[in-house]
């Protein structure tokens, strides 16, 4: 980084860490990947997502609520059927996640040599 740039980027650095808080972590991407594709119940959520405990899945939804990129919506029944959709909001991700995606992938070049494909 050069020297100009680490003032700007000291005084950026909490704006940051909210956007990390947000899509920190391995599983947020996919689950809002995984209910944007058309799995928007729990079960259906989950099993689309290999390797993901109920806990866990459980836990990152309320975070994606709370953040206001996902809604769900209990309808009650017999039986109650709760669903999850992706809101608007989330539309905001979108150049945030390319360019992590070509970051991650320039990156492994990087590492790993030119040969590395997406």
């Amino acid at each position: 980084m050069k020297e100009a740039n680490l003032i700007h980027c000291v005084s950026t650095l909490p704006l940051l860490r909210d956007a990390l808080d947000v899509i920190n972590g391995k599983w947020k991407l996919l689950i809002l990947v995984a209910i944007a594709t058309g799995h928007h119940r729990f079960r259906e959520i989950e099993r689309s997502i290999p390797d993901i405990s109920s806990k866990v899945l459980a836990k990152e939804l309320k975070d994606l609520e709370q953040h206001q990129l996902i809604r769900r919506t209990v309808q009650e029944g017999p039986p109650v059927l709760v669903t999850y959709e992706v809101l608007p909001y989330a539309d905001t991700l979108d150049t945030v996640i390319f360019a992590l995606r070509d970051w991650g992938l320039n990156h492994r070049k990087k590492i790993m040599g030119p040969a590395v494909e997406a």
